[in-house]
This record gives structure tokens, C-alpha cells and sequence, in this order.
């Protein structure tokens, strides 16, 4: 991955079903930007240091433009609001190189696309790829109503509409997706994947475990989730940069670092995307973040520095 920023347009701006709007960004020179792979997702910079992600939703075989979808969160803390009021067609801004930390599985066996609500744009990239290469998949899209979900119209339209299952709760009493119809046609080369709101995907993520899918054939991106804070105060030196830092009691890693002049790159500061990432060289961290997987965080080798702590009194970092 490169740290290069890109200079696109907003060439387009679409409203789509309440509260999300679609983004079209482009080169200014019409020049083609970096190739992607299904489930890659961007960095917008949108100004007064704030910096949030947002997965690729358009056909990974065409890199003439790079597409996103962006819901207004009325518990936003700065990024869907920023982007909701600034990114007028015709704004300029900056992006990092996609970067994938989603990729479909290199598998020929069924894939299982399971997203809700706005967490289903990975899972369209997911689909153009898909069938570009001829596997077999299947695109849930779930959501409370038709009337709050985006992109509709998109997959019904789409080239592989035949594949794409839509679920909304208000139009079944209210109940959920059947899960059970879901992973009906799995079997032991399946693999599913499934991004969303954080309880959504754990229901998901709980019913195929119990059909028998193994960890390594479950694949999840979280969009946002409840982060515990604070607890007490620790120490952390950061061996590269010579710096000891105290981490307060309601601080992060990466704030106690930024203040003592270290420059720390941080975007979802949620535990989510992994920007943070560092090597411990020593002591025991406290893992608060979904980025890791179990067996990594019982290596205690690698932490993220937005939101995880300390079980030690001191931590040495690499960084």
C-alpha cells in the first residue's frame, strides 16, 4: 500500500432512498484511477484532519471512476455529515489508494453474500467480480425497509439480478431474514461473507457457525461498532521514536502519542480498519478492537492504537 493521496472530482451525486447519498469520483484529468479488487475500500479526506473509509461499490473491472455510498448517522462523529454537506458535484478532495482488507476467498465453491443495509456496498463489487469469473454466489440484501435501503434499483438491474435476494423486515411483519434459506444451498467449499450493523452481522456470523461453517470460510467487515473506553492509566514507550508517553485514564494510544508530537495515522478510530495497526515488542495489550482475529490477539504481538489499552503497566511499541 502506498501512503500517496489522490486528487479526485465528485463528478456525480445521486440521493438514494432516505438519508444515503451515491458519490461518482473521478480523475480531474479524466485519467483512469488505481485498479481495485472487490471489497476495497477507500480513505476520504474531508478536511479539519478528519479521514473515514467507505467501501468500492461499483465493477471492479471498470477503474474509470470510484463509486461509494454514504449514509447520514445520526450518531455520526464528524464523516458521514462532512460528507453529506460538503461533496457537492464538482468538489475536489483527497483519497488514498484503495486498499482491501475484505477480499473474496480464492475459491470456486458457492459464495454467500450477506449484507445489511449500507453494508451492502462491498457486496455489490463482491458481485460484479464474481460473476465476471463465473462462480456461483448469492447477494442477501437485508434491510428494515425498501424505502431506507440504496443501490435497489442498481442490483435489480443489474447483470447478475438473477442472484440477488432483497429482504425487508416491514414487508414480513417485521421479522427478520430466514437464515436457514440463506444457507440452504452451502456446503463445505461455501464461504460467506457479510458486512453491516455490528448486531446484524454477529446473528449472521452465529447461524453459520451453527450450520458448520469454519472460521477461515466467514468473512466480515464492520462498519461501525461500540467501542468500551477508558480504564487505567498506563505507560507506553514507543521504541522507534525514543518517546514515553502516560496514557490517561480516558485516552488512547494514539491521542497520548499525537500530543507528545508523534505522528500517528488513525482513521476509523473505532477498532474497525486496522490504519492503526502496531507491533508490540513488549507487555500485555488489551484488544478492544474487531480488526483482529482471536488468534492474532492472543499472540499479543500487534495491537491498534485507537482504541485498545494495556493489561501491563508498561507497553513497548514499534512505532
Amino acid at each position: 500500500m502506498t501512503d500517496e493521496l489522490l486528487t479526485v472530482v465528485v463528478r456525480k451525486r445521486e440521493q438514494h432512498a432516505a438519508g444515503v447519498v451515491a458519490l461518482e469520483l473521478v480523475d480531474p484529468q479524466g485519467q483512469p484511477l488505481p485498479a481495485f479488487e472487490a471489497g476495497a475500500h477507500i480513505d476520504l479526506h474531508l478536511g479539519d484532519n478528519l479521514i473515514r473509509q467507505y467501501s468500492l461499490c461499483n465493477d471492479p473491472a471498470d477503474n474509470s471512476a470510484y463509486r461509494v455510498g454514504v449514509l447520514k448517522d445520526p450518531n455520526s462523529r464528524g464523516g458521514s455529515i462532512a460528507v453529506h454537506e460538503r461533496l457537492l458535484e464538482g468538489t475536489e478532495l483527497q483519497i488514498s489508494a484503495p486498499r482491501n482488507l475484505f477480499p473474496l476467498a480464492a475459491t470456486d465453491g458457492r459464495s454467500i453474500l450477506v449484507g445489511g443495509g449500507i453494508g451492502v456496498t462491498p457486496m455489490i463489487a463482491m458481485a460484479y467480480a464474481l460473476h465476471a469469473a463465473g462462480k456461483p454466489f448469492d447477494l442477501w440484501y437485508c434491510g428494515r425497509s425498501r424505502s431506507s435501503c440504496a443501490f435497489v434499483d442498481d442490483l435489480l438491474n443489474s447483470v447478475f439480478a438473477d442472484r440477488v435476494h432483497l429482504h425487508f423486515d416491514d414487508e414480513h411483519d417485521g421479522a427478520g431474514v430466514d437464515l436457514d434459506r440463506v444457507f440452504d444451498d452451502a456446503d463445505d467449499s461455501s464461504h460467506m461473507y457479510t458486512c453491516g450493523p455490528a448486531g446484524f452481522m454477529e446473528w449472521v456470523m452465529a447461524s453459520a457457525t451453527s450450520k458448520g461453517f469454519a472460521d477461515e470460510r466467514i468473512h466480515k467487515e464492520f462498519f461501525q461498532v461500540e467501542v468500551e473506553t477508558g480504564g487505567s492509566s498506563f505507560e507506553v514507550y514507543a521504541e522507534a521514536s525514543d518517546i514515553t508517553v502516560t496514557v490517561g485514564e480516558n485516552q488512547s494510544i494514539a491521542q497520548a502519542l499525537t500530543e507528545a508530537g508523534l505522528k500517528v495515522r488513525v482513521s476509523c478510530e473505532q477498532g474497525t480498519c486496522g490504519t492503526c495497526l502496531c507491533d508490540v515488542i513488549e507487555g500485555i495489550p488489551d484488544h478492544r478492537d474487531v480488526f483482529l482475529t482471536d488468534e492474532e490477539k492472543e499472540d499479543n504481538d500487534q495491537m491498534l492504537l485507537c482504541c485498545s489499552r494495556a493489561k501491563s503497566p508498561r507497553l513497548v511499541l514499534d512505532i
